[in-house]
């Protein structure tokens, strides 16, 4: 029988709109601190202004302080995540911490809403004010951003296949992998959908203030809070007591390090005849943290995605910034990368993929990152391109940034041939980027997958630190060969990856398979096709029974 995706819960729905709800605040809290907005990290750079007419700003900091602080921002927020996939994992348990996390945020944008009122600025609290919200909503964002992605996908509950008759009269069978592939392909689409956000808030910003911008997303995130709060009895939440899961994995890794860095010599039977040792752990659980392990190798190779990826935020509004733009500001066409994303991701799974899956073809994961990491080597190359154009353009040639006359304005290319970068980083973020959070997901033990997703922010967060250190190196005449380098770097990881990875695809063994066909097909004769919810080694608690899942 063919394999479908299964239909998912409204609760998934509805954690998927939480999501939904932080994504928006993200953005458009921190579109008046970026670079790559119209009012160019206003809100530090600039002194304040209150008309309408001047370009709005607060804490007047300038250029190279406001950078700074944005960019440490950022790491903060990479590195927070490990300290809430600890909590979670160990001690309190998504949802307990997902609360605190989400409590944590709107109290950093309540200090920033205000500390950002004009007699708050003028009485010197705003500099204070900023520090302790990028104090509290890198806490909270970075553990949101962290257990958002797995408390999402423990919405869908059930791992056994069933059978399915659509209208066609066709049977079909549903499938776990392919439900949790379209699960975190919303997830990314109703983040991308909450990212337009910034448009307001930059709006907002120029026309009524700081505060009014920064209230929106406060309200914006107390939705998100509202929801997670009161619709707790229909979540499905897994109870965790004190679970001793990261010291055993401590105890597990140490041992294999010390066997010759092999798993398998962890094992508890080969620790007995070989070692004479008894130890605490079972064979299971080496297995589930080898497969844990072999997630973040796989994760590993995201760190030059990340740095391609990470052209869009400066670079490449650099080069749009040496184009004709015809009054199209340089800074908006990153917003085309929302664009893509939000088009192209149901183009991807709701044509692309039913198509290949009536004809039998179930791409794995390791070839849809393999995939994704092609179109983003194909996206800095396009940009080789685009930079060769500029450079070949006279009078200006290879300093264009040295050329503002008019004459020269009307011979350079057109801003908007750059637009399928864009669109082509889009493509590379719904098949790499969105399969490398289910991977992580699905191959992580079930006790760390909050930790799993953490060390995948991790590696994020080292793209973007190789990236901004790199960008000292991305001046002219020098960006053709910074862009061609990027392009090249990009495909040999491509091609590396997908040499020592591709096997995995062929050993993954999918959850929805865990259960022998055989046994699934005695089940279904004996007693009806099973509704319940089960895992293979971990017991759920569910709040209320999984009335839904049938």
């Amino acid at each position: 029988m063919r394999r479908v995706r299964d239909s998912v819960p409204w609760r998934l729905w509805a954690v998927a709109l939480i999501g939904f709800w932080e994504r928006a605040a993200f953005w458009g809290l921190t579109a008046p601190w970026r670079t790559d907005v119209t009012c160019a990290e206003n809100y530090m750079e600039h002194p304040p202004h209150y008309k309408q007419d001047q370009t709005p700003g607060a804490l007047a900091l300038g250029q190279a302080k406001a950078t700074r602080i944005y960019c440490s921002f950022y790491v903060f927020y990479y590195i927070t995540p490990i300290a809430a996939a600890i909590l979670a994992d160990s001690r309190l348990g998504q949802y307990k911490t997902l609360i605190i996390s989400v409590s944590l945020y709107c109290l950093g944008i309540l200090a920033l809403t205000i500390s950002s009122l004009p007699a708050n600025i003028d009485n010197g609290w705003g500099i204070p004010g900023l520090v302790l919200a990028m104090f509290l909503i890198g806490l909270g964002g970075g553990g949101v951003k962290a257990i958002m992605p797995p408390f999402l996908a423990d919405q869908y509950t059930r791992r056994r296949p069933v059978v399915k008759t659509l209208r066609s009269g066709e049977q079909v069978i549903t499938d776990y992998e392919l439900t949790l592939q379209y699960i975190y392909n919303l997830y990314f689409w109703v983040g991308n959908v909450g990212s337009l956000s910034w448009f307001a808030t930059v709006f907002i910003e120029k026309h009524y203030g700081f505060a009014e911008a920064y209230g929106l997303t406060l309200g914006l995130m107390s939705i998100a809070l509202f929801m997670l709060i009161f619709g707790k009895k229909w979540y499905a939440i897994i109870r965790h007591k004190d679970n001793p899961i990261l010291p055993q994995a401590t105890r597990i890794v140490a041992c294999a390090v010390k066997s010759g860095f092999r798993m398998k010599r962890a094992d508890p039977d080969y620790q007995l005849e070989c070692h004479k040792k008894e130890v605490t752990w079972s064979a299971g659980m080496v297995e589930e943290l080898t497969r844990g392990l072999q997630a973040c190798r796989v994760l590993l190779a995201f760190i030059v995605f990340y740095i391609c990826f990470d052209q869009m935020q400066n670079n490449l509004i650099s080069q749009a910034g040496s184009m004709k733009t015809n009054g199209v500001p340089n800074d908006m066409l990153p917003a085309m990368n929302q664009v893509g994303c939000i088009v192209l991701g149901p183009v991807i799974q709701m044509g692309l993929y039913p198509v290949l899956h009536r004809r039998r073809i179930y791409i794995g994961p390791i070839t849809r990152i393999t995939i994704g990491f092609g179109f983003v080597a194909l996206s800095m190359l396009y940009s080789t391109v685009v930079q060769y154009a500029i450079y070949n353009t006279p009078p200006c040639y290879d300093n264009p940034s040295d050329c503002p006359s008019a004459s020269a304005d009307n011979n350079r290319p057109n801003v908007w041939i750059q637009a399928p970068v864009y669109f082509l980083i889009s493509t590379g973020e719904i098949f790499a980027y969105v399969t490398g959070l289910e991977y992580a997901y699905d191959h992580s033990p079930q006790d760390m997958k909050v930790i799993v997703q953490a060390i995948s922010l991790i590696i994020a967060g080292l793209g973007s630190a190789v990236a901004l250190a790199l960008s000292p190196v991305a001046r002219d005449p020098n960006l053709v060969v910074f862009y061609a380098s990027l392009a090249a770097g990009m495909a040999v990881t491509t091609i590396i990856f997908w040499m020592i990875f591709r096997h995995y695809d062929r050993l993954q063994e999918p959850a929805s398979k865990a259960t022998s066909m055989s046994e699934w097909l005695t089940d279904t004769k004996q007693g009806g096709l099973l509704q319940k919810a089960t895992t293979l080694n971990h017991t759920w608690s569910i709040v209320p029974p999984d009335a839904d899942a049938s």
